[in-house]
Protein backbone atom coordinates (compact mmCIF):
# COMPACT_ATOMS: atom_id res chain seq x y z
CA UNK A 1 0.00 0.00 0.00
CA UNK A 2 2.92 2.35 0.64
CA UNK A 3 4.52 1.60 -2.72
CA UNK A 4 7.75 0.28 -1.22
CA UNK A 5 7.28 -3.08 -2.96
CA UNK A 6 4.62 -4.75 -5.07
CA UNK A 7 4.76 -7.81 -2.81
CA UNK A 8 6.09 -8.06 0.72
CA UNK A 9 6.37 -10.70 3.43
CA UNK A 10 7.50 -9.61 6.89
CA UNK A 11 8.86 -12.03 9.48
CA UNK A 12 9.32 -10.96 13.09
CA UNK A 13 11.23 -13.14 15.57
CA UNK A 14 10.90 -13.02 19.35
CA UNK A 15 12.77 -14.56 22.28
CA UNK A 16 11.22 -15.62 25.56
CA UNK A 17 11.62 -12.89 28.14
CA UNK A 18 12.38 -10.14 25.59
CA UNK A 19 9.74 -7.55 24.70
CA UNK A 20 11.57 -6.22 21.64
CA UNK A 21 11.84 -8.46 18.58
CA UNK A 22 15.21 -10.15 18.11
CA UNK A 23 14.81 -10.27 14.35
CA UNK A 24 13.01 -8.53 11.51
CA UNK A 25 13.23 -9.92 7.97
CA UNK A 26 11.57 -8.54 4.85
CA UNK A 27 11.18 -10.54 1.63
CA UNK A 28 9.94 -8.60 -1.40
CA UNK A 29 10.42 -11.37 -3.97
CA UNK A 30 12.38 -8.92 -6.12
CA UNK A 31 9.56 -6.36 -6.29
CA UNK A 32 11.10 -3.71 -4.01
CA UNK A 33 11.19 -0.08 -5.17
CA UNK A 34 13.68 0.91 -2.43
CA UNK A 35 16.41 -1.15 -0.77
CA UNK A 36 15.07 -3.92 1.44
CA UNK A 37 17.24 -2.61 4.28
CA UNK A 38 15.41 0.74 4.04
CA UNK A 39 12.06 -1.07 4.19
CA UNK A 40 13.18 -2.99 7.29
CA UNK A 41 14.38 0.23 8.93
CA UNK A 42 11.10 1.99 8.06
CA UNK A 43 9.04 -0.84 9.56
CA UNK A 44 11.14 -0.74 12.72
CA UNK A 45 10.71 3.04 12.93
CA UNK A 46 6.95 3.19 12.24
CA UNK A 47 5.66 0.10 14.05
CA UNK A 48 6.07 -0.81 17.71
CA UNK A 49 6.51 -4.57 17.35
CA UNK A 50 6.54 -5.47 21.04
CA UNK A 51 3.74 -8.02 21.68
CA UNK A 52 1.87 -5.76 24.13
CA UNK A 53 2.04 -2.88 21.64
CA UNK A 54 0.68 -5.06 18.82
CA UNK A 55 -2.20 -6.15 21.05
CA UNK A 56 -2.88 -2.50 21.94
CA UNK A 57 -2.50 -1.06 18.43
CA UNK A 58 -4.65 -3.71 16.78
CA UNK A 59 -7.16 -3.83 19.64
CA UNK A 60 -6.82 -7.60 19.84
CA UNK A 61 -8.53 -8.15 23.18
CA UNK A 62 -12.00 -7.91 21.62
CA UNK A 63 -13.85 -11.21 21.16
CA UNK A 64 -14.61 -11.27 17.41
CA UNK A 65 -14.44 -15.03 17.01
CA UNK A 66 -17.53 -15.42 14.83
CA UNK A 67 -16.32 -12.86 12.31
CA UNK A 68 -12.86 -14.40 12.03
CA UNK A 69 -14.15 -17.98 12.00
CA UNK A 70 -16.29 -17.31 8.93
CA UNK A 71 -14.23 -16.72 5.77
CA UNK A 72 -10.89 -16.33 7.59
CA UNK A 73 -8.81 -13.58 9.15
CA UNK A 74 -7.08 -11.95 6.19
CA UNK A 75 -7.98 -10.11 3.01
CA UNK A 76 -11.29 -8.78 4.31
CA UNK A 77 -11.82 -5.06 4.90
CA UNK A 78 -14.20 -5.15 7.84
CA UNK A 79 -13.93 -2.38 10.47
CA UNK A 80 -13.21 -4.91 13.23
CA UNK A 81 -10.27 -6.40 11.29
CA UNK A 82 -7.76 -3.81 12.50
CA UNK A 83 -4.80 -5.72 11.03
CA UNK A 84 -5.99 -4.83 7.51
CA UNK A 85 -5.74 -1.05 8.06
CA UNK A 86 -3.39 1.00 5.92
CA UNK A 87 -3.34 4.09 8.14
CA UNK A 88 0.47 4.18 8.38
CA UNK A 89 1.18 4.35 4.66
CA UNK A 90 2.39 7.96 4.75
CA UNK A 91 4.63 7.31 7.76
CA UNK A 92 6.18 4.27 6.03
CA UNK A 93 6.80 6.22 2.82
CA UNK A 94 8.42 9.05 4.75
CA UNK A 95 10.57 6.70 6.84
CA UNK A 96 11.73 4.95 3.65
CA UNK A 97 12.64 8.25 2.02
CA UNK A 98 9.86 8.43 -0.57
Amino acid sequence: AAGLAARCEVQVAYAIGKAEPVGLFVETFGTHKVDVERIEKAIDEVFDLRPAAIIRDLDLLRPIYAQTAAYGHFGRELPDFTWERTDRVDALREAAGL
